[in-house]
């Protein structure tokens, strides 16, 4: 959810090709300055607005202590209480508004389309489309797909064929079965074989920001059905450069889980001819803040192609442990081969980890295989 992500930090949103780059609160993007610039362009689009209304229902005592999503919800929840109860005219001054308003922020207008244009099927789609253009409407379709999978996926088809990127990677992100911060669907979890026949189309799309989406929602799938997308990378790989980029990052989860059917696909086999020589820790302890460096080197007795991995097993806060993957390389090695590598990895907190005194585990993977593993005490 989007208060899962408040925290002081450096957030990009890359829409239109450009990277906006925002250090603060995810919260204070929606603040006074906001508010004044969309209060003026909702004013110059409806005159009969009633502005001053609108600022006082969005700045109650209790919106400093809102979260994100609340606040986005204040705001939207503010505009229907004025502007027109029309949903059809109520769009047509959000539609003359949007457009000033790109990136993460403009989610206001898609979350109008959410929560009051259900009643309202076909104008409500072309909404959606034409919103995404400016923000994302990615969060906002989840409601459509519980309401009528069947009628959705028939729009997700339709937008497969639309000139516009932004139009078309909705199509993948919005049915995504896992869409981070976005309302689960279950159904899509247990089967998600609605989603491949919109995916199917957008395999050769010419637009990277499409295939990334492609081959997050194909990732998503891999999580609860692994052997379905590793059926999907074994026939489709190999047959067009932008099928093979989707396909490789699409199973970064599976091969970083070893799984032999994936590592296969890419060429990452046999590791009973790949050797750890050399693998050295440059102390058994370190302190939480600092860092370990490592460094070992790989021998190969045959021409193959070669994925170097290290995982460590971090100690958890109740005392159990859970492995995080790093990948270091993949390469192509000749009978006789000689690589060398060197890694410092810091033990920093950071906002996604924490990290806890005990006994870790350092380890070196080669092509999905464990070929050697050391101890460390974090004091």
């Amino acid at each position: 959810m989007y208060d899962k992500v408040e925290r002081e930090h450096t957030f990009s949103y890359n829409k239109r090709k450009k990277a906006v780059t925002v250090m603060s609160l995810l919260k204070d993007i929606y603040n006074e300055e906001f508010a004044e610039a969309l209060l003026n362009r909702i004013k110059s689009a409806y005159p009969a607005f009633e502005r001053d209304k609108c600022r006082a229902l969005m700045f109650q005592e209790d919106w400093p202590g809102l979260t994100l999503k609340q606040r986005m919800r204040r705001i939207t929840d503010s505009l229907y209480e004025t502007l027109p109860k029309d949903y059809i005219r109520a769009l047509d001054v959000l539609y003359e508004t949007a457009p000033h308003f790109s990136g993460l922020a403009g989610i206001i207008f898609p979350d109008y389309v959410q929560q009051y244009g259900t009643d309202h099927w076909d104008e409500s789609m072309k909404a959606l489309q034409y919103f995404t253009r400016f923000s994302t409407s990615e969060f906002a379709v989840r409601p459509y797909i519980r309401l009528d999978r069947e009628r959705m996926f028939k729009e997700f088809l339709s937008w497969t064929e639309h000139p516009d990127e932004h139009v078309r990677r909705l199509a993948s992100e919005g049915s995504r079965p896992r869409l981070p911060w976005g309302i689960s669907i279950p159904a899509l979890l247990d089967d998600p074989s609605p989603i491949l026949p919109v995916l199917d189309r957008l395999m050769q799309d010419d637009s990277l920001y499409v295939r990334k989406s492609v081959a997050n929602n194909l990732n998503d799938i891999s999580k609860t059905h692994p052997d379905l997308l590793a059926q999907i990378a074994a026939e489709r790989f190999g047959s067009c450069p932008h099928t093979d980029w989707i396909l490789k990052h699409a199973c970064r989860t599976l091969l970083k889980r070893g799984d032999k059917q994936a590592l296969a696909v890419f060429g990452f086999e046999d590791a009973s001819r790949i050797s750890l020589e050399r693998f050295t820790l440059n102390s058994e302890t370190a302190a939480i803040g600092t860092s370990i460096h490592f460094s070992f080197q790989i021998r190969s007795s045959a021409r193959q192609k070669v994925r170097v991995e290290y995982a460590i097993d971090f100690v958890k806060k109740r005392g159990h442990r859970s492995r995080k993957v790093f990948k270091m390389s993949e390469s192509a090695m000749d009978n006789g081969d000689v690589k060398a590598f060197s890694k410092h990895h810091s033990l920093k907190d950071l906002t996604t980890r924490k990290h806890y005194r005990g006994i870790h585990t350092l380890s070196v993977i080669i092509n999905g295989t464990v070929k050697g593993s050391l101890d460390f005490s974090v004091e």
